[in-house]
Order: structure tokens, then C-alpha cells, then sequence
């Protein structure tokens, strides 16, 4: 069977669309922990709907700017945050639309409150390509498990990014 040099120039496409969704994903989650809201809006296009679904929260946005300002608040100086998103499971729609399923595991610690969340979720997003590059549309996940414990004691950080780069809360009461 020989294959066209248009049908191998559409899968190689493909392949390369599927590592730059790929790439938007790790982005997503290194911009997240390290409270980069500006690469962040890059990612994420101006009409991205995200719908977040835990334990004890459902949290549903509508834009860009909802997204970025609860992420802002909720990774900020007083926390710390790991996300990795792994077995990604990507489909090509459409020359610019796209939809993956990726695999979370996520640590965060709420010194603010002094919590620490651990868990796993399934994020389902779909992407679309604008100017020849590939952003967030919709995002989503539903966890698969969630362990939710109090914190005794700020533990012995050496370094902590969050701390340097994310954004200063007023004082509580």
C-alpha cells in the first residue's frame, strides 16, 4: 500500500498538532504552579469556559479573565502547588479543533488556612487553533479521588516559588 505524499503531509500534521497540544498542556500546569498569569493568558483563549469538579466544590467560569483571577487568588503567596498532567489521549478534529483527555495528579498546600489537598481527576479539554496556534477552549475536570487534610504545621520549605511569585492576599480579619 502506498500512501499519497498529501495523506503522509496530513498525518505528519497531525503528529505535529498533537505535540503542540502536548506542549500547551505542560505550559498550563508549570504557568499554574508558578502563578505565571501571563504566559498563562497566552494558553487560554479570551472565551475559555472551565468547569472544575472536587469533593466539596464545583467551580464553573465563563472567560479568560474569571479563570485567571481565581487562579491568581488561589495560587498565591501562601501556598504551594504541584500539577502534573500525564496520558494524554489527544484527537485531531479538524484542521483547528482538537480534544484531549489527560490523567491529573495534584498536591497543593493552603498555608493560609493550613490544608493540604492531594488527588486525581481527569481533565477533558478542547482545544482550538487561532493565527496557526493551538489554545484552551474548554477545560474541565472531574476528580477521580480527593484527600483532603489539615496541616499542623507549615512544613520546612527550602524554596518556595509560589511565596516570590504569586499574588499577596490582604490579611484575614
Amino acid at each position: 500500500m502506498t500512501m499519497s505524499l498529501d495523506e503522509l503531509a496530513r498525518q505528519v500534521q497531525a503528529l505535529r498538532d498533537i505535540e503542540e497540544i502536548k506542549r500547551l498542556k505542560h505550559a498550563y500546569f508549570r504557568c499554574i504552579d508558578t502563578a505565571n498569569m501571563t504566559e498563562l493568558a497566552q494558553l487560554v483563549h479570551p472565551e475559555v469556559t472551565t468547569c472544575y469538579v472536587g469533593g466539596s466544590y464545583r467551580i464553573e467560569l465563563k472567560n479568560q479573565a474569571e479563570f485567571l483571577e481565581m487562579i491568581a487568588n488561589s495560587f498565591n503567596a501562601e501556598c504551594v502547588g504541584r500539577h502534573n498532567g500525564h496520558h494524554p489521549e489527544i484527537e485531531i478534529l479538524s484542521e483547528t479543533e482538537a480534544t484531549g483527555t489527560w490523567y491529573l495528579h495534584d498536591v497543593f498546600l493552603n498555608f493560609r488556612v493550613m490544608v493540604k489537598t492531594e488527588g486525581t481527576a481527569l481533565y477533558r479539554d478542547r482545544y482550538v487553533k487561532v493565527d496557526g496556534r493551538w489554545v484552551i477552549k474548554h477545560q474541565g475536570y472531574e476528580r477521580i479521588y480527593e484527600i483532603v487534610e489539615r496541616i499542623e504545621k507549615v512544613p520546612n520549605l527550602t524554596t518556595n516559588t509560589l511565596a516570590v511569585t504569586g499574588r499577596r492576599l490582604p490579611k484575614e480579619g
